[in-house]
């Protein structure tokens, strides 16, 4: 499936912005799940690339002059194979297995990780976790934030992606599989909310570094809806965007993703580019 993605994050001030730092991962890499056809970025500020600890190709701007408003604006085309079962050598399995403030699990966290995966790791056992995540975690926007945990969470009985994810994560850890956050996009033509989504990783074979992506929140293995833009130990490692400001009084912040397919004969296949960056005011 070739996917076109539009996200935009629009930001207002109510008094002048004197000094703004973000770092952005937003920028999909070429793995066994897909193909980046073109893809632009673009912030108020020049853009500086890095590959952050956890191998995402992140970048950082900052500004330092008086600003009401801003935008940060990513775009691209990407080509989905569904392909759920990649290869990562860049950071040991084993990395994943360590508990992050989010991801703690104690308690009812830990029985439903022994419960679900008291043997090898496959396909069957990831799913049937995620089905009873699921079961648990009933998805309903407003009832968390993204510094709610897994635990609080389980407690609550709701949240979105984020918190599900977060439980599978710490599930997982507390049976000792490795298990990590994935944030992306995901293509629902009828669920626009669910554009900028969040999956997980489980580490199905450590020695051979193989990691099977699945979607708490659709019940499925990622499929060719699915668009990796980052991975990490929990949200807080790999957010789409995060920073840190001075001045603009109070913040209103919107968001638009929008994702269409395009046609299979469209053109620009034929020379796959990387990330074409560029800043530009908004």
């Amino acid at each position: 499936m070739k996917l076109d993605i539009r996200h935009v994050t629009h930001y207002d001030y109510s008094a002048p912005l004197q000094y703004a730092l973000q770092s952005l991962c937003l920028t999909p890499q070429a793995n066994a799940h897909q193909t980046v056809l073109d893809w632009s970025l673009s912030a108020p500020g020049q853009l500086f690339a890095q590959r952050d600890a956890f191998g995402n190709l992140a970048h950082t701007w900052s500004l330092r002059q008086r600003a009401y408003r801003g935008a940060v604006r990513a775009a691209g085309v990407v080509r989905t194979h569904a392909s759920p079962l990649l290869v990562d050598d860049r950071i040991p399995p084993a990395f994943y297995l360590r508990a992050t403030p989010l991801t703690h699990a104690a308690g009812p966290l830990a029985s439903l990780g022994r419960e679900h995966l008291d043997g090898p790791v496959d396909e069957a056992r990831a799913l049937a976790l995620a089905l009873a995540v699921g079961d648990r975690i009933a998805y309903e926007g407003g009832r968390t934030s993204t510094r709610t945990t897994a635990a609080e969470a389980l407690a609550l009985g709701a949240g979105v992606c984020q918190d599900q994810a977060h439980v599978f994560i710490a599930a997982c850890r507390a049976a000792g599989v490795p298990a990590r956050y994935v944030s992306g996009y995901f293509h629902a033509p009828d669920a626009p909310d669910l554009a900028s989504h969040a999956w997980v990783d489980v580490c199905v074979d450590p020695d051979a570094r193989r990691w099977l992506s699945v979607d708490i929140t659709h019940r499925c293995l990622m499929d060719e809806r699915h668009v990796r833009l980052a991975v990490g130990p929990d949200y807080a490692a790999c957010s789409p965007i995060r920073g840190v400001r001075e001045g603009g009084g109070d913040e209103t912040m919107r968001v638009e993703v929008g994702i269409s397919v395009l046609p299979d004969h469209a053109p620009s296949e034929a020379d796959p580019a990387t990330a074409v960056l560029t800043a530009q005011e908004p």
